[in-house]
This record gives structure tokens, C-alpha cells and sequence, in this order.
């Protein structure tokens, strides 16, 4: 006698099938460069971020970072002034920075009462020297 198969039965193993495979195939590839061009936020400078920067703003700032003053805090400086920022590690990009390299952070201004302004970087960039 014939073996009758359930077509549902068999639509549902191949797509579990697929999404397998293409889950796989998407941990697998590797990660792509990110977007590095012209974004909605103009370039400022630290002095601009401290005289008139305001809570939650979206900065681009161009500088150095000086030094480590906490788990995840550092010292940036853009020869304008310095302010505190504040980089997870998992925002760095996979080549070291010291206080040497010029780098691009964009970020949040944090304006808390009775607290310095720091910023919240979201993502940093090493600048190539030119």
C-alpha cells in the first residue's frame, strides 16, 4: 500500500528547514564595515558642547581621548576645551587608540544637575591622519 505523506507536515519541515539554514548562514557572515559618511549631525567642538549644549543633544565631536578616568570613562579633548565621555567597550573599533590618535565620536550630551556635562557616545571612528 502507497505511503501518504501530509503536505502540511511536509511544507512545515521544509520551512523550519529554512529558517534554520538562513539563521546559520546570517551568524556566520561576517560583520560589515559601517556607513562612515556625511550623517544629519554637523562637526562642534567641546567649548560650543560646554557653553550652550543642551540635555540629550546629538554631538559629532572631532578630538583625542587624554586619558581613562573610570571603568568606561575617559577624557576627551579637541584643543577647544575637555569634557568627560562616557564609551562601552563594545563601541571601540578593533584597532587600539591611545591619546595619539585622532578619533570621531558621536554621541548624546548628558546634562545632569549638579554634575559637569559628559557625553554618551553611541559610536567612535579613528580618524586617518591626512
Amino acid at each position: 500500500m502507497p505511503r501518504h505523506t501530509n503536505p502540511l507536515r511536509t511544507w512545515c519541515g521544509t520551512l523550519t528547514a529554512a529558517a534554520g539554514l538562513s539563521a546559520a548562514l546570517l551568524l556566520a557572515a561576517p560583520a560589515s564595515a559601517q556607513y562612515t559618511g556625511p550623517h544629519g549631525v554637523a562637526p562642534t567642538t567641546v567649548a560650543e558642547v560646554l557653553k550652550s549644549g543642551s540635555d540629550d543633544q546629538q554631538v559629532v565631536l572631532r578630538g583625542k581621548l587624554m586619558k581613562k578616568v573610570g571603568s568606561d570613562k575617559y577624557e576627551f579633548s579637541d584643543g577647544t576645551g575637555s569634557i568627560r565621555v562616557e564609551i562601552d567597550a563594545k563601541r571601540f573599533p578593533a584597532e587600539p587608540i591611545d591619546d595619539k590618535v585622532t578619533v570621531e565620536i558621536q554621541g548624546e550630551v548628558e546634562k545632569d544637575f549638579m554634575h559637569s556635562p559628559e557625553i554618551e557616545v553611541d559610536g567612535i571612528l579613528r580618524k586617518r591622519s591626512s
